[in-house]
């Protein structure tokens, strides 16, 4: 069975091919438990150093590559620490309760 941390090392290795401005990913929601859930959304937020329209549709041709070969849903924020910041209502559920994983999809620790 395919579990969450497969799914973000996954994401987070297409990104790094593509992207030299990745920095991480945070993973929020119903899957935190590690558990890829039948009927929820695995639910992230992608941290780059820069935003503009070419990257998002580089992003989701990688997401859904991903939602097919894993058989997941996926629902993924791209964000910079700026425009992450500015979008209270995600900023706080994530920094309350998510889990954040380097560009390398480890999971890292909060400090």
């Amino acid at each position: 069975m395919t579990t969450v941390d497969e799914v973000i090392r996954r994401i987070s290795k297409g990104f790094n091919f593509i992207f030299d401005d990745f920095r991480g990913i945070y993973l929020f929601g119903a899957s935190l438990d590690g558990e890829v859930h039948e009927d929820e959304d695995i639910e992230l937020v992608a941290i780059f150093d820069n935003d503009d329209n070419s990257k998002r549709k580089q992003i989701w041709p990688i997401i859904g590559k991903v939602e097919t070969d894993m058989d997941v849903t996926i629902d993924l924020y791209p964000y910079t620490q700026e425009t992450f910041k500015q979008d209270e209502d995600i900023y706080n559920e994530v920094m309350e309760e998510g889990i954040f994983y380097n560009k390398k999809g480890l999971k890292e620790l909060k400090k």
